[in-house]
This record gives structure tokens, sequence and C-alpha cells, in this order.
């Protein structure tokens, strides 16, 4: 595509975004990039910068880590940036009307699901949570609502049996950078108008919390193998098992007919199995507190009275 001068400031933080500013940088003149401040994680607290930070860096393109957009100094410097359109893609912040208002061609957002389903910060792992067969991304332009402006383009995948929310945001970060491409020179050509998001059908996908993870054996196994692929990786999928929590990496799901009550731990064909409401959660991947990630075949070999 034609090299276009048009001056873009770049807004996004994980790995979901890199395809996205890569893309751009390619074709458009990238001004600036802005993602969150760098952060302590794990259990050593070591300080990470953001993907889209050290994909900046890379690309030698400026860069601005405010703890919000709306502090004086941020905004005095995407001042002087001068953006003439401003792409986000899974930011993690919200953006006011005079953030929206300041490009001339406004603000368009790569948001990971077929809006208006799964509106906010997690879609991908709500729509496995959900049981959802499709999932997709949607080019779309902001408002100060979230996630709720009109919409240029949509591209939908099936859900396959064995996605994990890692695996689908993978996909969709590559097709949501490709869609934006295909989108940008329609729209700053004055040829693509957005049409308004569906009246009805509206979800919404809160951030995830680590609570989010814990498996309730009170409900169904394929609510729980959902769960399991939805939480991987982050937060992970546990529940409590002798007093220590027990990682679920990857569960199937079985049907059993014991009489045994939620919660009551067995074997099926060699691997550890928990019961549900509704049928059996088979533990196929697992990681136990301070130790390395192994099958349920292994884990059961070195275990007592499971």
């Amino acid at each position: 595509m034609k090299y276009m001068s048009i001056r873009i400031v770049f807004m996004g933080s994980p790995a979901f975004a890199l395809p996205t500013l890569s893309r751009l940088a390619k074709s458009y003149h990238v001004v600036g990039v802005i993602t969150q401040p760098d952060r302590a994680s794990g259990r050593g607290r070591e300080v990470k910068s953001p993907p889209v930070k050290t994909l900046a860096l890379e690309l030698n393109i400026p860069i601005m880590q405010p703890e919000k957009i709306r502090a004086p100094e941020a905004m005095e410097q995407l001042r002087v940036w001068d953006p003439e359109l401003i792409v986000v893609a899974a930011f993690g912040q919200i953006l006011k009307k005079d953030v929206l208002e300041m490009p001339r061609y406004g603000c368009i957002n790569v948001h990971a699901s077929l809006l208006p389903r799964w509106r906010g910060a997690a879609p991908i792992n709500a729509a496995i949570l959900a049981g959802d067969e499709e999932i997709g991304v949607t080019i779309m332009q902001m408002d100060v609502g979230l996630d709720t402006g009109p919409m240029f383009a949509m591209k939908s995948i099936r859900v396959k049996p064995d996605d994990t929310a890692d695996s689908v945001l993978q996909t969709l970060s590559t097709l949501g950078a490709d869609l934006l491409a295909e989108t940008l020179p329609e729209y700053l050509s004055g040829n693509l108008a957005p049409v308004p998001q569906p009246a009805h059908g509206a979800t919404y996908a809160p951030m995830l919390k680590k609570e989010d993870g814990l498996l309730d054996f009170n409900h169904s196994a394929i609510e729980l193998e959902r769960r399991v692929r939805a939480m991987n990786p982050w937060p992970g999928a546990w529940f409590e098992c002798k007093g220590n929590p027990l990682k679920v990496l990857r569960a199937s799901t079985v049907s059993v007919e014991k009489g045994l009550t939620s919660g009551s731990r067995f074997i099926v064909d060699g691997k550890p199995a928990v019961q549900s409401a509704e049928g059996a959660l088979v533990l196929d991947e697992i990681q136990p507190a301070g130790r390395k990630i192994m099958s349920g075949k292994s884990f059961l070999a070195g275990t007592r009275d499971w």
C-alpha cells in the first residue's frame, strides 16, 4: 500500500496490539505511541514493559507511558504530536471527549469481538466462557461510550473446541491488523462511512480478576472446561486441593453416573478427575503449587490418595 504521510498516534499495550502497530508503521507516519506504564509482575515483582513499548523502541517511535491519558503532561505531549488520526488496540484506558475530538479523522479502535456483543475489557475470555461458536474483530469509530461507537468493518472466525484465550488472541490480533489495513484507505479517502451498532444484543465483558480463575465444581463440567480455556494464560484456572492451589491448564469432560457429590475426586483412564454438578472434569494438564507443568497421568504417578 502507498505510504501516507498522515500523522497517527497509536495507543495500545498488550501482545494483541503488536500486529496492528507493526502494519501501521510500515504504511503510515506514526508520530508517537502511548502505552501503559511499566509494571511489577510475577513472584519476583520484576518490572516489565508492555509488549507495545518494546516494539515501539525497535521501530524508533517516540513513546509516552502516562498513568492517565488525561494528565496535563500527557495531553500536552499529545497536542505536540498533533495527530490527524488516533488508532487504538487494547490500550487499557478510557479516552475522554477532548482526546476523541482532537484528531480530524477521529479515533479508530480495533476491538476483539463482534460488536455489540462483548463490549469491554475481556471480550475473548467472555466469548469462550459463554460457549460462543464465533468470535471476531470489529473496526469501529470511538465515542464517549464503552465500545458503543459506529462500525466500519467486521470479520469473524469459528471457535475451535481446543481454543484458549491465548490461541484466539493470536489469531484475532493478526485478523484485526489485516482488517484495519483494508479499512483505513477507504475511510481516509472518504469512501467509507461507519454504521451504527445494532440496537439489540449488547453484552459486557468486564476486566478479569484473579478470582475469575477459581473452578467451582457446583457448576457443570462443560462450564468448567470452558473456564479452563477462557482463563488461559491469565489468570489461570485453579482450585484448592489438600490445602494448596492446583492449576489446571488443559481439561476435558466425561459423563459419569457414580452418585458422587460435587468436588469428589476419582480417576478416569489413568487421569485425575473431579465430579461436578453435571459430569466430571478430567485434568489433562496441571501445575501443582511450586512445581512444573505436568500431565494428569504424571501427577497421579507421584501423588498419594487422590
